[in-house]
């Protein structure tokens, strides 16, 4: 374990003392994933080349138009607060950094209102360094607002800077994209997922079994704002983290359930394995819960051959797929226990 916790939520480490409480202005205690949100480049977990880019750029200070793309809770967001904090200083940065949530401010009106305004907004800046506008689930924006978008990034450019946050860059329109530099993230590895949460065991004096451990990475799939949040909820709930408590936390079906249902379906025993599911459902977890899981464990169960293993994940993959439709029943569940029986 780490002696020292490090300020992150989808990353790294920090350079403030274990002990220094960060509180809102109503005295309350931040969540755990702003409270040790990364400050700086360095502190950011994984995309070791991308945020090397983005150091590249800091020390230039000349930041492009950019598009950051990759899956929720990687770091996305985090990562060009650091560069505008590494470039702008606390200070400025309060003054030359707007940022959006798309998936809110997302019509043309803003576009023509708040990103125009600021754009317009004199500044008395460093030579070279501009205004930076961050436009989060910029995927969200709708067409007319992102059209509205290329004529204003085109006359302000010599002011102000975009940076897209976006899961998907395919769903931003042809002619941004190709005004911008596109930075791509990727999911943090399991280590480091869990260097990261060690740090912040440590640090908030959580205690925890390695299986309690496991059972966060599992659920979390290489989202480091999940990992943390169900470390907390799990923490605050019940005062010891254990697979067990885990996946009360996260309301998932627990793997050694559906391991022992895919074992079964593996000797072609069907009706205990029908039984394990029966007793799953009346628990309340529906079709997608358990279809979710049992493609998940079907991956590293052990127990099936190569073979066996491509099949399964087959029938699991189309079964997803129907439910994923509507066909969200206990019988598309029978039916694929079935099917992986034969």
């Amino acid at each position: 374990m780490s002696a020292k916790p490090v300020v992150g939520s989808s990353s790294g480490g920090s350079s403030e003392p274990a002990a220094k409480k960060v509180k809102t202005e109503q005295g309350l205690e931040l969540p755990w994933v702003e409270k040790y949100r990364p400050r700086v480049l360095d502190d950011i977990v994984g995309n070791e080349e991308t945020v090397a880019r983005l150091k590249a750029i800091a020390r230039d200070g000349n930041v492009p138009h950019m598009i950051i793309s990759g899956s929720p809770g990687i770091g996305k967001t985090t990562s060009v607060h650091c560069l505008a904090l590494a470039m702008l200083g606390p200070e400025l940065a309060k003054e030359a950094v707007l940022e959006l949530n798309a998936s809110d401010d997302r019509g043309i009106e803003v576009v023509r209102g708040r990103i125009k305004q600021f754009a317009q907004k004199k500044l008395n800046l460093p030579p070279g360094l501009h205004k930076i506008v961050i436009l989060d689930e910029a995927d969200s924006m709708t067409p007319g607002a992102q059209q509205a978008l290329r004529r204003t990034m085109e006359i302000y450019a010599n002011t102000t800077r975009f940076v897209f946050a976006c899961n998907l860059s395919s769903k931003i329109i042809e002619p941004l994209q190709s005004r911008c530099a596109i930075l791509r993230f990727v999911k943090p590895s399991d280590a480091q997922i869990l260097k990261r949460l060690k740090q912040i065991i440590e640090a908030e004096n959580v205690q925890y079994s390695d299986d309690g451990l496991s059972a966060l990475l599992f659920s979390a799939e290489g989202d480091m704002r999940q990992a943390i949040n169900n470390l907390q909820s799990t923490f605050q709930g019940f005062h010891f983290v254990n697979g067990e408590n885990v996946f009360k936390v996260v309301d998932q079906p627990h793997p050694v359930v559906i391991a022992r249902v895919l074992q079964a379906c593996a000797k072609s025993e069907l009706n205990k394995a029908l039984d394990e599911i029966e007793q799953l459902s009346d628990k309340g977890y529906t079709a997608i819960d358990l279809v979710t899981t049992m493609f998940k464990v079907s991956k590293t169960v052990d127990g099936l051959q190569e073979q066996q293993r491509l099949l399964f994940l087959k029938e699991i993959g189309l079964t997803h797929l129907r439910v994923l439709e509507g066909l969200n029943t206990r019988l598309q569940v029978f039916g694929l226990i079935s099917r992986l029986c034969q």
